[in-house]
C-alpha cells in the first residue's frame, strides 16, 4: 500500500512516498480503509526533527487520525465493526497510509451526516479544546484568550468557549481576514500575534489557552487577570524559553497558574464520549468544522509546505 514516511528530518521534502505491506489488525485492533487523514501541527513538528530526541526515527510514518471504513478486525474485537464508517486515532503516527490500524478503544463510529474530512478536522482538536478548557477551570462569565486560533484546535476552542458562556473570547491571529472568520465562529475581539490591538479588548483574561508556545509565550502571562490560568495545549512555535516561569514568580501577588495539557492524560473512555457528542453536534450543525483544503495523499509534501508557511486556516485533509 502507498504511504508517506519521513526519509530525512528537516523540510517538507523529507517526506517521501513509500510502498508498505498492507497491515493486519492485531488482537484488539481494527483495520481502516482510509477516506480522510488529518494533517496536524504535531506532524510538522515531528517531521522537522524537533522531537527526534523522543525516539522518532527516520522512516517514521506521521499522522495520528484517520476516518474511513473498517475492513477487518483482530482477535477479541466484535465483528460488527466491519463495514462501519469510523474515526480512528492511530497514535503519534501511522496515519499517512491507505490502510491504517488502530486500537478498537480509539475508534468512534461516525454519524451518516458527517463527512470523513470533517471527522478528522474535529476528532483530535475538539477533544483537546474541550479538556484543555476544563484543565484551565474555565467557567461561564470568564474572559478567554486563544493564542494561535487559526488552527483546528484554536477554532474549536473559540467555539466551545463561546458556547460555554464566556464573557469575551479574544483571539490572536495573523490577518484581519482570519480575524473576521474567527468572529463568525464566536470570537469577540481580534488581536495581533503579539496580543496587541483589538478595539475595546479586555485588559486581562481569566484563561489563556495557548496552542503556540515558543519564545513569546512568557509575554502572555502579563495578560492574565489575578488568579488567571494559562494552559499550553500545543507548541507549534517550539519550546518556550527555559526561564519562562520567572514571569509567574515576578507577578507573585497575582497568583497566576501555568499548566501544560495533553489529552493523553484523559481516560480513553472519556475522550470517546466527548468525541461522539461533538461528532453528533457537528452533524446537527451546532459545531462548525473548518476544512482548509482536501488534497490527495500524493500531495503530502505540499500540505506540509502550506503548514510551514502559515497558510492554513483550519485543517488540511489528505484523501487516498
Amino acid at each position: 500500500m502507498k504511504a508517506f514516511a519521513i526519509q530525512a528530518y528537516g523540510g517538507p521534502e523529507g517526506l517521501v512516498a513509500v510502498d508498505l505491506p498492507a497491515p493486519r489488525p492485531a488482537a484488539g485492533q481494527v483495520l481502516v480503509a482510509t477516506e480522510a487523514i488529518g494533517v496536524g501541527g504535531v506532524d510538522t513538528v515531528i517531521r522537522s526533527g524537533a522531537l527526534a530526541a523522543y525516539g522518532f526515527e527516520e522512516g517514521f510514518v506521521p499522522g495520528s487520525e484517520v476516518a474511513g471504513v473498517v475492513t477487518a478486525v483482530g482477535d477479541g474485537v466484535d465483528a460488527s465493526w466491519t463495514g462501519r464508517r469510523v474515526w480512528a486515532f492511530t497514535g503519534t503516527g501511522g496515519g499517512y497510509v491507505e490502510q491504517a490500524v488502530a486500537s478498537v478503544a480509539d475508534v468512534v463510529p461516525l454519524p451518516a451526516d458527517l463527512s470523513s474530512a470533517a471527522a478528522v478536522t474535529l476528532g483530535g482538536s475538539g477533544v483537546v479544546a474541550h479538556f484543555g478548557l476544563r484543565h484551565a477551570r474555565f467557567a461561564p462569565g470568564e474572559t478567554v484568550l486563544v493564542r494561535g486560533a487559526a488552527g483546528s484546535i484554536g477554532i474549536m476552542a473559540v467555539q466551545l468557549a463561546a458556547r460555554g458562556g464566556a464573557a469575551a473570547v479574544a483571539v490572536t491571529t495573523s490577518s484581519a481576514e482570519r480575524g473576521e472568520r474567527l468572529r463568525r465562529l464566536g470570537a469577540t475581539h481580534v488581536l495581533d500575534r503579539s496580543g496587541g490591538g483589538g478595539e475595546d479588548a479586555p485588559a486581562g483574561y481569566d484563561v489563556v489557552l495557548d496552542v503556540v508556545a515558543g519564545k513569546d509565550m512568557p509575554s502572555f502571562f502579563d495578560r492574565l487577570n489575578p488568579n488567571g490560568r494559562m494552559v499550553a495545549v500545543g507548541a507549534v512555535a517550539g519550546q518556550p524559553p527555559a526561564d519562562f516561569g520567572t514571569k509567574i514568580m515576578t507577578a507573585f501577588q497575582k497568583s497566576l497558574s501555568f499548566a501544560a495539557f495533553s489529552s493523553a492524560t484523559v481516560p480513553g473512555a472519556e475522550r470517546s464520549v466527548v468525541r461522539g457528542e461533538q461528532f453528533a453536534a457537528a452533524a446537527r450543525g451546532e459545531i462548525e468544522t473548518v476544512v482548509h483544503e482536501v488534497l490527495p495523499l500524493d500531495a503530502a509534501v505540499s500540505a506540509h509546505r502550506k503548514m510551514d508557511a502559515g497558510e492554513v486556516f483550519g485543517r488540511i485533509v489528505l484523501a487516498p
